[in-house]
């Protein structure tokens, strides 16, 4: 699933022609929504953990978004002729009012593919107001450009999506990651996502705002894997527009074996604990978000068509002072969830992050992430495990491999604790896809987990 940059002619008009129409939110027999895409809403804007954010002094007012135009850059991990978005005001505090939605291929920049820009409505209405706290879909999109979601010139393509926040945000609700270049217009400059060209989007950012999934209508025996973890899941040290997280690495091998049968989303946050901040709230925020036992039900149990959980977190819980029996037991509390839900849930070993230096990089944090480790490996309490330590650690110095350490988003040294784009390919490549045979070997339908999320 390389990003392709150029298109041939004769492919793309093929991948532009035809549509399908849409009625209703229910799937046709022998289809079901599985999503496609996903970034975890971890906090208010500006708390957060982003990678090479230009400076947005200038784009934002202090209360947050103000008359102003969105256009976020997403990569589907499966392309569809029928897809849905679902907005977030999480961790808003008042009601977000939203309209002039549209989804297109993006063509380069923040430009839009000529014909594919596709307006997006809400129970039939161009507009939405989402609650604080709350979240809500958009009605099925049918997208005139696909007329084969599985055309290989759509692999690695990137979809447009620009919405116009009307008023005034307040707090927005944000995933500071997206190591992705997505584009804002100034404020009070109005509605524009209809806007083929990026003429009036005058600034980048690499974070992504208020949308935090894409669905789209697949065969019922699609199977969604969820990566769910902290920064070194959320990429922190990959290439910025590179799309070499070791979820993106897993998904190119899994599609080279299986096809369309498995999408891959990322459920990771930057400084995500499992058993920490005991308290969250949009008053108080913490930049890793609420902890992996509280956001478990939201950011994973919620995702359309979710089958299976790769779990790697751990090593911010060990630099705040947690003990490895404090980290065992969230894990066993999650992994309770997951199974409850009927999902396969594999354990990740944590990565060495000895040497570095922070407060995770001391022999005696080390030393209880190796506990840790021993408990996932040894006592059988995950479906699966995923050794991502024996894959990238140096055996002799118990450090990061020394390839792996240079930072290929911003340069410099690397800071021991976040693989580069060497070590998230290890990474990747240590999935064995055989955790995931039986499921791809299973014709039978499956039932997608929705009881948790609350449109």
């Amino acid at each position: 699933m390389k990003l392709r940059t150029v298109f041939a002619l004769a492919g793309l008009a093929g991948v532009l022609q035809g549509g399908a129409g849409v009625s209703g939110q229910t799937p046709r027999r022998g289809e079901k929504w599985v999503a496609s895409w996903a970034a975890s809403a971890h906090g208010p804007y500006p708390s957060g953990n982003p990678s090479a954010q230009p400076d947005l002094s200038q784009a934002f007012t202090p209360d947050g978004a103000s008359d102003q135009t969105f256009r976020l850059i997403v990569k589907p991990d499966l392309w569809s002729a029928t897809i849905r978005l679902r907005f977030s005001n999480a961790f808003g505090t008042q009601p977000l009012a939203i309209d002039g939605v549209f989804v297109g291929l993006q063509s380069s920049g923040g430009h839009i593919v000529a014909g594919t820009s596709t307006p997006v409505s809400f129970g039939g209405t161009p507009r939405l107001t989402i609650p604080a706290g709350g979240r809500q879909t958009s009605d099925p999109i049918a997208l005139p450009f696909i007329k084969n979601p599985a055309e290989p010139l759509l692999s690695g393509r990137r979809l447009a999506v620009s919405f116009h926040v009307a008023g005034t945000s307040g707090p927005m609700t944000w995933h500071a990651k997206a190591l992705t270049t997505s584009y804002l217009t100034p404020q009070r400059a109005g509605s524009h996502g209809g806007d083929a060209g990026d003429a009036r989007f005058a600034f980048t950012t690499t974070s992504w705002y208020f949308l935090d999934a894409v669905e789209v209508l697949a065969a019922d025996d699609t199977f969604v894997i969820a990566c769910f973890g902290d920064s070194i899941t959320d990429g922190t040290a990959s290439t910025l527009n590179g799309d070499d997280r070791w979820p993106d690495v897993l998904s190119n091998r899994l599609h080279a074996r299986y096809g369309r049968r498995f999408s891959v989303v990322n459920a990771g946050i930057g400084g995500n604990r499992i058993v920490g901040p005991a308290t969250y709230s949009p008053a108080s925020p913490v930049p890793g978000g609420p902890s992996a036992i509280e956001r478990f039900d939201r950011d994973v149990a919620s995702l359309a068509g979710v089958s299976a959980v790769i779990w790697l977190e751990g090593i911010n819980d060990l630099g705040n002072g947690a003990k490895a029996s404090e980290i065992i037991a969230g894990m066993r509390q999650v992994v309770a969830k997951g199974r409850a839900l009927g999902l396969k849930m594999v354990g990740g070993t944590i990565v060495s992050s000895l040497g570095s230096a922070t407060a995770h990089g001391t022999p005696a944090v080390d030393a209880e992430r190796q506990a840790v480790n021993t408990f996932i490996r040894s006592e059988g309490a995950f479906d699966g495990v995923v050794d991502f330590d024996l894959a990238t650690r140096d055996p002799i110095s118990g450090r990061l491999q020394a390839a792996f350490v240079p930072n290929s988003t911003i340069g410099g040294a690397g800071d021991g604790l976040h693989p580069n784009r060497a070590g998230y390919l290890a990474m990747g490549n240590a999935v064995d896809l055989e955790l995931f045979a039986a499921l791809a070997n299973s014709r039978r339908p499956q039932q997608e987990v929705r009881s948790l999320d609350k449109r």
